[in-house]
């Protein structure tokens, strides 16, 4: 797509909104779709391996079509057939990334080392995406210069460059950086030697990386723990994989039904993935029952507040979660307090759902939010991906209509969520502003 055409089409999705007509209680069956999270580096990883990749599970959203378009300018052959994503990066043309594709999502970064890898050299800019406040990208900068790769800072641009291979390394984490650790997996999957990760990330989306790398001939050794082994071999190809679902977008469903008074089953997802989170909604009253691949909630009359939600990295509850879910408390029989470790302005939204009646006071890291009988529909903005899935959340459960703008930080995250929630009774529909 040229640059205007899709300049063009940012405008159109810009001006789009979501109009909510709250009050019914969900109820039904709804299935999870492919992670945004697991997605985009997954995609980045196909840059290893020197032939085609097949990528099952994998969600129709704006940050994966970011990732898709830089695919493309790279050189790679890409197709999408419903929710199956082909690769094949035999025929590399460019080991840049032009600034514009990488400012449409923060998680572009990870592209640096799967490019500086399979080429030797890199030029990027630095990542765009949602502003929720200073995201560094020092630990993943410092990581790969351990590994041998030589960095500039140009002006906003990194030009990398190794002669040969990279080598391994012993890289301890100050913190344990999901980004970070992707980009080391993927730099030092083909690195000359053993690299072993100290306080690396154990997300879930860290193992569907590593499964994903292994397939492609890889040898990663740990993944899913605090230490990561790998070593290097000398080339990857490619190999077949199905995305994991998506337990933000199976938290935020589970949220919609708790704040609406609703009963539903959320299919194909991960019980195990939401642990962290899965808690925090039964002390709101809801009941919640577990199988295999599903998760089946029935809300309480009244929804009762929760103590304390303390955002870590996983298993801990995890950051993103912490929007929607307090939505859900601005509704309960008492006061609620959020502690937020991760991101310094992940608040946003809290100004959004004061237009529509909550009660909610925030110094430094912490929100108290103080449960009313009733929200009421009104105009908001959605201030990024979470905080807009936080204002759906809420305008479900409001009195009379709610229009949320700003859509596409939402449709970064999520699948058409407009056609699933109607399935689930919700009256929403997607309007031109």
């Amino acid at each position: 797509m040229l640059n205007t055409e899709r300049l063009l089409c940012e405008r159109v999705l810009f001006v789009e909104q979501l109009r909510i007509r709250g009050g019914v209680p969900l109820s039904g069956e709804i299935a999870v779709h492919g992670a945004k999270n697991s997605s985009l580096p997954l995609l980045a990883a196909t840059i290893l391996g020197k032939s085609q990749s097949v990528l099952h599970n994998c969600p129709r959203l704006s940050d994966v079509d970011a990732a898709i378009r830089i695919l493309s300018y790279l050189g790679c052959a890409v197709e999408r057939s419903g929710d199956t994503v082909c690769v094949d990066t035999s025929q590399l043309t460019h080991f840049d990334v032009p600034e514009d594709l990488m400012r449409e999502m923060r998680s572009s970064i990870v592209f640096l080392g799967a490019i500086a890898a399979r080429l030797g050299k890199t030029r990027i800019s630095f990542p765009g995406g949602c502003e929720l406040g200073p995201r560094p990208i020092d630990l993943h900068l410092s990581s790969l210069r351990a590994l041998g790769l030589s960095i500039r800072e140009d002006h906003g641009f990194l030009d990398c460059e190794v002669n040969g291979r990279l080598k391994g390394a012993t890289i301890s984490l100050a913190f344990p950086s999901v980004g970070a650790t992707e980009n080391i997996l993927l730099a030092a999957a083909t690195a000359e030697g053993t690299t072993q990760i100290l306080n690396a990330a154990q997300e879930p989306e860290i193992i569907d990386l590593a499964e994903f790398l292994n397939a492609c001939g890889a040898k990663i050794s740990g993944a899913g723990k605090s230490t990561v082994v790998i070593e290097g071999v000398e080339e990857l190809h490619g190999a077949e994989h199905t995305v994991i679902p998506d337990r933000i977008v199976a938290a935020t469903y589970l949220c919609c039904a708790a704040a609406t008074g609703g009963e539903i089953l959320v299919r194909r997802v991960r019980p195990d993935d939401i642990a962290g989170i899965l808690p925090v909604l039964e002390q709101t009253g809801c009941r919640i029952y577990t199988g295999e691949q599903s998760v089946y909630l029935k809300a309480p009359g009244q929804l009762k507040p929760v103590k304390s939600v303390r955002t870590m990295p996983y298993p801990g509850f995890p950051t993103d979660a912490q929007a929607p879910v307090m939505s859900l408390t601005a509704l309960a029989d008492g006061t609620s307090v959020f502690v937020e470790n991760i991101f310094e302005n992940r608040y946003k939204h809290v100004a959004e759902l004061a237009r529509m009646g909550a009660d909610i006071k925030v110094e430094g890291k912490v929100a108290v939010v103080s449960g009313v009988r009733t929200l009421y529909g009104a105009g908001v903005d959605a201030t990024d991906l979470r905080g807009g899935a936080a204002l759906i959340v809420a305008g479900l459960a409001a009195e009379g209509e709610t229009v949320v703008s700003r859509i596409h930080h939402i449709d970064r995250g999520y699948e058409q969520i407009e056609t699933s929630l109607r399935s689930l009774g919700a009256q929403v529909e997607r309007r031109p502003g």
